[in-house]
């Protein structure tokens, strides 16, 4: 629990902006605090996935039954799933029956009465957006197969029998739908009658244009299910159009999200292809980028409302939906939609903005009871800084720009008078995603020490509609980076911040947005890159197929756009970068591999600009373990307490090197 200030607490102290003593300490968010996500309900139990740094940064399943918590899994069971490399939707529960994808190795398990039992185990393949059928019988889900030495791996939705007895490195699964590049979501009817599904192929990615199709499940005696011919119920008119989610109400009804209008809304799709009926109409949005499968925006619920979590301006709140009439709905701060209880009440994954993220259970109007919280704050409520929105004008008279500033925070430091602090400018990754305004790490470890901060959603982030989206389309590189300046100037003109005291930090494609910026302007005195991208050409060859062509909208077709892809590469820019640069890179990552990160250390470093790099092994992209995280916090730190000539602990110092035949 955070803790409330009294009225008899003592008079801040002065001390220097950057150098605050903090409680935000790197013992509480490397070692005390762990990741919670993929809440599930079944009948009055609760799931969700608990991320253990101790334990290598391990994904336990964890059960709420009955007023106990208790995990499912053991070690070495880490759940979790590699499919598009991002993962989500690696475990389902159904009456007790639970199924679950081992990250490891990609193998699935089943969890009935008594330890579990391994259904598949074929080398080389993966699993994800487990859903069981309504019996509980059968398990629908997406298989990656990277068996074949040459070419992309291939997707397809298989079934597996949970009664089936087959030797599990031989059992693959049942193939139901296959060709398309990409599958997601299969979902069956209510009634076992039906499945639907997401597909979609390059170049698009989900959120540009995807296809939503159904088909009947044929079932005869005993025998497992087949599929007869699927049909298109959304997404095949020629028009880019974002269809995801999709999901049966009760009655039978095929919802999903699509932004045919412009914005994720909801819509009710007629299986005999009648025209779609839009349940909500809105300017703001329903609906997430599909970075992992198991996403869920909305809920039917029993009594024919829809609960769902809106977007507008960046800012998610809860809504119910019913006929047409749209009303608010308080429960706390969801980070996906809550999920109904047997008995009454919800239960959904909460991030408030003034506390650490918690798996919660509630009712409406009641407060909400939780079930387990990812840290517990040693901090007082003036020792957190909140989200104020700032809007500030784009380049060139293009609109408006969207940002989260914070200011910094402390109950026992302030600010000497008349000083300003320094900044420090996050860039999401993605580069389709969105800053958030619920409490973070990212954004406390800085303003709790005395650092500002604005969290930049430029040009192509979500929750602002698709044209929105659409401003990075063959920008990245530019947008994104003129959005961060521009937010920058505006606080600095306002007199927010200290101008030459900027700093910019990113991670993945927020690392290239980061690197570009310190080239393109002499605001930033510094730049951190995590995992970031530094050469698009390596990217558009290299990487995984998720993204495989994703740099087609966000850049141009390559090899025909090289010199676009050249132009907007860090690598490229080198002679334009005068200010020292850190690099935190994980050695295992498949998604931005640890080349980039050399290659541009080596360019920098030839060129006499101080940089440095630490790799870290048994890292991807992103950080899990705890070691890991402390070095990467307690360097970056120091990095800019280094660099802004600030008060930094000997042990930490930062080794920024050059070229020896430079020096």
């Amino acid at each position: 629990m955070t803790q409330s200030g009294g009225s008899d607490r003592p008079a801040p102290v002065t001390a220097p902006y950057g150098t605050w003593p903090s409680p935000v300490s790197v013992e509480l968010v490397a070692g005390k605090t762990v990741s919670l996500s993929d809440v599930r309900v079944d009948g009055r139990d609760v799931y969700w996935v608990e991320g253990r740094p101790t334990d290598a940064g391990r994904r336990v399943l964890v059960r709420a039954r009955d007023g106990h918590v208790a995990d499912v899994t053991s070690a070495p069971f880490d759940v979790g799933t590699r499919v598009h490399e991002y993962g989500g939707g690696a475990y389902a529960v159904c009456r007790g029956r639970i199924v679950f994808s081992n990250r490891g190795d990609g193998s699935v398990w089943l969890v009935e009465d008594g330890p579990p039992r391994c259904l598949c185990a074929g080398a080389g393949l993966r699993y994800a957006d487990l859903a069981f059928s309504p019996d509980g019988r059968f398990v629908f889900c997406v298989r990656e197969d990277h068996r074949a030495q040459d070419g992309e791996p291939a997707a397809a939705i298989v079934m597996l029998d949970c009664t089936d007895t087959t030797d599990p490195a031989f059992n693959t699964g049942t193939p139901l739908v296959m060709g398309p590049d990409f599958l997601s979501s299969p979902r069956p009817s209510p009634d076992g009658r039906y499945l639907a599904w997401i597909e979609w192929d390059h170049p698009a990615m989900p959120w540009d244009s995807t296809r939503l199709r159904a088909a009947s499940l044929l079932q005869e005696g005993d025998d497992p299910p087949r599929l007869a011919a699927p049909w298109s119920v959304a997404g095949e008119d020629g028009q880019a159009e974002s269809v995801i989610e999709p999901c049966w109400d009760r009655s039978g009804h095929l919802l999903a999200l699509s932004d045919r209008s412009g914005w994720w809304n909801l819509y009710r799709f007629d299986t005999t292809g009648a025209a779609p009926v839009a349940l909500a109409p809105m300017q703001a949005e329903i609906g997430q980028p599909h970075w992992v499968f198991g996403l869920r925006s909305y809920v039917p619920l029993d009594d024919g409302s829809i609960l769902a979590m809106v977007i507008s301006e960046g800012a998610a709140h809860m809504v119910s939906i019913r006929d047409g009439a749209v009303d608010p709905v308080a429960l706390g701060h969801p980070a996906a939609c809550p999920l109904p209880v047997e008995g009454g009440g919800f239960a959904w994954l909460d991030a408030p903005p003034d506390d650490a993220a918690a798996v919660v259970y509630g009712r409406l109007g009641q407060a909400a009871h939780v079930l387990r919280r990812a840290a517990t704050l040693p901090l007082a409520s003036a020792d957190m800084a909140r989200a104020e929105t700032v809007r500030f004008p784009l380049p060139g008279g293009e609109g408006t720009g969207h940002a989260f500033f914070y200011a910094p925070a402390s109950a026992r430091y302030q600010g000497p008078a008349g000083g300003k602090p320094p900044l420090v400018v996050m860039a999401h990754g993605g580069p389709t995603g969105r800053a958030s305004t619920a409490f973070s790490f990212k954004v406390q470890w800085w303003t709790s020490r005395g650092f500002a901060v604005v969290d930049v959603n430029y040009g192509g982030s979500t929750g602002f509609g698709r044209a929105y989206r659409q401003r990075l389309e063959g920008q990245w590189g530019v947008v994104d980076v003129d959005d961060c300046i521009a937010a920058c100037q505006y606080l600095a003109d306002a007199g927010r911040v200290d101008p030459a005291r900027i700093v910019i930090r990113g991670s993945s494609a927020g690392g290239l947005t980061v690197l570009l910026a310190l080239a393109r302007s002499d605001l930033f005195a510094a730049g951190t890159s995590l995992y970031g991208v530094t050469d698009l050409r390596a990217l558009a060859r290299d990487t995984h197929k998720f993204e495989s062509r994703y740099l087609d909208t966000l850049v141009g077709p390559y090899p025909a756009d090289e010199a676009t892809y050249l132009a907007r590469s860090p690598i490229t820019q080198v002679a334009d970068i005068r200010v020292p640069v850190l690099f935190l890179q994980g050695l295992d990552d498949r998604v931005v591999p640890p080349a980039q990160a050399e290659s541009m250390v080596a360019a920098l470093r030839a060129r006499g600009v101080p940089c440095a790099l630490y790799e870290f092994a048994g890292e991807g992209h992103g950080f899990r373990q705890e070691a890991t995280i402390r070095q990467a916090w307690e360097l970056e730190l120091a990095f800019y307490q280094q660099v802004l000539k600030l008060p930094v602990p000997p042990a930490l110092k930062v080794e920024l090197r050059v070229d020896a035949s430079v020096a």
